[in-house]
């Protein structure tokens, strides 16, 4: 009994060892093709636009809709000690540092995610990926890198665009629902946020957009089992790129925010 429980325990180990060093290869061969292959511009901008403009109007909701609940429940507990004037801050030290960024990495992994690991994969299982390297085609040059590198490059744009709204959404509410001053708010907010505030919270969300493409492109690229495997793989992509975004997210701010 023990020598079979560490028979199936070594089993998993063995094979997560291998996972985790299959994806970091993935992602090394991607980042040598960068550098030593030209970049395929034209696919680098149709990827731009994929993910980032038709992302975008989801982001604007995201964003607004959070800063104005954030301000209602920072009012609601601020009121009870008198320190509404503080509201502003709060909403947008958190929309700059956490959920501007954050929120931005999940919506994005949701719907530009999944989309890269079902194209890579309904490509693998129709053998078109094969036929693309029977025309000498480098795979990494035409298919990933462009999608890893457009998404990292287009999630600070798009984080940028929630922290906005978000406090334009914090804004209103505080105004015009909440009755507070709108020179206090918008005054204590040039207080009390730094520009490294911004900055930090621009460099998660490029880490999040490394992220999510690379976990969207290797499930995608070693997609197997049909149809089902891609619905497998599209799944597993959207939980595992929302895991290592929330886990990195702590690793970020205890570096950029000490």
């Amino acid at each position: 009994m023990v020598i079979g429980i560490a028979n199936r325990l070594g089993t998993h180990v063995i094979f997560l060892c291998n996972t985790l060093g299959q994806f970091t290869l993935f992602l090394i061969k991607v980042l040598i093709t960068l550098f030593t292959k030209p970049l395929r511009v034209k696919k680098l901008f149709d990827q731009m636009e994929h993910i980032g403009v038709g992302s975008l109007s989801i982001i604007l909701l995201t964003g607004a809709f959070s800063g104005a609940v954030l301000a209602l429940q920072s009012y609601i507990g601020f009121k009870r000690f008198g320190a509404e004037d503080f509201i502003g801050p709060v909403v947008a030290l958190s929309l700059t540092r956490e959920l501007g960024p954050v929120l931005t990495g999940l919506m994005v992994t949701g719907r530009a995610g999944s989309s890269i690991a079902a194209e890579l994969g309904t490509m693998q299982i129709t053998e078109q990926i094969d036929a693309l390297k029977t025309l000498t085609i480098n795979i990494n040059q035409y298919l990933m890198v462009p999608r890893i590198l457009a998404s990292t490059l287009i999630l600070p744009l798009l984080a940028l665009f929630s922290m906005i709204f978000g406090i334009l959404g914090g804004y209103i509410i505080s105004v015009y629902a909440l009755g507070l001053n709108g020179e206090q708010f918008i005054t204590q907010i040039q207080t009390f946020v730094e520009l490294k505030d911004i900055v930090g919270g621009l460099i998660k969300s490029s880490v999040f957009g490394l992220i999510l493409s690379w976990v969207g492109c290797y499930k995608g690229y070693y997609t197997t089992g049909g149809a089902k495997g891609v619905g497998i793989a599209t799944t597993e992509s959207v939980v595992l790129s929302s895991i290592l975004i929330l886990i990195s997210n702590y690793f970020l701010a205890a570096l950029l925010f000490d």
